[in-house]
Formats: C-alpha cells, structure tokens, sequence
C-alpha cells in the first residue's frame, strides 16, 4: 500500500491531505490517444490552481481493448512530469499479463478473448496466429515481443494508495475486511458485494474495473470507470481538500470500436 499522506478516517466529509492534490485516472484501456489528451487536461488544470504537492494516480487496466497498449505503457513508463509526481495501481488485466510474461499458459485463451487480442496486436503479433499454436508458444511469443522495461513497470505498481480519507482501489474492497487484510484478489477483481453495500467502510473508496455510463459517486464509494475504450471518455477524479472535481475526454470513439 502506498500512503499519500496518513489514511484519516471519515469525519464529517472526505478530504484530501492538507497541501496535496490528486488526480485519479480511470481504466485507459490501451487508448493512446485519449491517455495523451487527458495528460494535456490534467497539466492544464493543475496550472490553473495554487500550487501544491501534485499526485496523478492510475487506477489500473491501462492495457487490452483498446487499440495501443504497448503506446500506452511505453508513454507512461517515461511520465515524469514537472509538476506531479505519477502512481500506478495494477489491475486485473495487467495480473494477467504479467502471469503469462512469468510463463503462465493457462488464462491465454481467455486473455485474448478479453482484450488481449489488442495487447498483442499492439506488440506486432498477429492474434488469428497465436491461436493456432499450443497456449505455451504462443506465451513464449509474447514473452519474446513484451520488453523488458515495460514488464519492470507493471512489477512496480502497487495494490493501493491512500490518500487522506480516501482510498485507491482498482476494483474495490471486500467488506468487513481490515484494510490491511484485504486479498490482492478482491483488490483487483471484486465487484460483489462491494458494489451493493451501501454501508460506511470508514474511508471512500475510488475505483474503476465496473464500467458505468456516468461516474457513481456514492456515499461510501466512486466509480470513474466509463468505459473510455468503447465511449472515448476517460474520466479523471480531482481532489483537493474537501473539493472533488471531474474531467473527462471529448467522447471520440475508438477507430478500431
């Protein structure tokens, strides 16, 4: 768990550390182009705003579906922006890849069927191929055409990062569970019951994996996952002290959707 700042339990509202400021991007999804123009918006904003200790947190899924994820994790990899420092939480689309780079054969099949068609495309081989071959060729492969820096950079991501009375989550929480007990399973592929609780886990939670046509902004919850590789809109939460803010892309739908 990366901590920004101490957890502080919920009070009368969330906030932000005093002094810091967050943007939490959504599921990218291997669109390039909206990574690029949402980088564009986030720099844009925090320009526009008293200066403070600037976060930009990632809430996983950066890769499959959409139509670049090498781009995608290529461009992130070199992000080190004057005026923020970047986080990066690992999904459930990136576990699985790094399972197959580890030598993995089983969840090929299904890793293709979900969006790693797209993955693999991006990396300059050819899907239909992959899939007349046995599951541990074609991994052998991937492994081959996945560099090295980009699997060193998956490996640095983390499952969480707090940041004053909020929590970073790809997924979500199982409730009732002790934050430091919570399973890397549930942290990246929960859905439920933690969507369905409606009761107070202490902090507010703010995750992607569950697609949803508007952000969910619940009492207990956030959800900025709107489905950007499909929709075109990539959605960014902005905290700052008790304020929260949205931005989000134009809508521009996939030239491979």
């Amino acid at each position: 768990m990366l901590k920004l700042g101490s957890l502080a339990r919920r009070s009368a509202g969330p906030s932000a550390p005093k002094g810091h400021r967050a943007y939490v991007v959504g599921d990218v999804h291997g669109r390039l182009d909206l990574l690029d123009e949402m980088l564009g918006r986030v720099e844009a904003d925090d320009q526009s705003r008293a200066r403070a200790r600037t976060s930009v947190i990632f809430l996983g899924d950066l890769i499959d579906r959409g139509p670049d994820s090498a781009g995608v994790l290529e461009r992130l990899r070199a992000y080190r922006p004057a005026f923020a420092i970047p986080h990066f939480i690992l999904g459930n689309h990136e576990e699985i890849l790094l399972r197959l780079l580890d030598g993995e054969a089983g969840p090929f099949a299904n890793w293709l069927a979900f969006g790693g068609s797209e993955c693999a495309r991006s990396y300059g081989l050819d899907p239909e191929e992959l899939r007349r071959v046995p599951a541990d060729e074609a991994v052998e492969h991937l492994r081959r055409a996945v560099p090295q820096a980009h699997a060193a950079f998956l490996r640095s991501f983390v499952d969480s990062v707090t940041f004053g009375s909020y929590l970073m989550v790809h997924a979500g929480i199982r409730p009732g569970i002790a934050l430091d007990e919570q399973s890397q399973r549930d942290l990246r592929w929960i859905r439920s019951p933690f969507l369905e609780t409606g009761g107070d886990f202490g902090f507010t939670v703010v995750h992607g994996h569950t697609i949803s046509e508007q952000v969910e902004v619940r009492p207990n919850r956030i959800g900025i996952d709107t489905g950007a590789y499909a929709t075109g809109v990539l959605t960014a939460l902005v905290l700052e002290g008790t304020d929260r803010s949205f931005l989000q892309t134009a809508g521009a739908s996939s030239p491979q959707a």
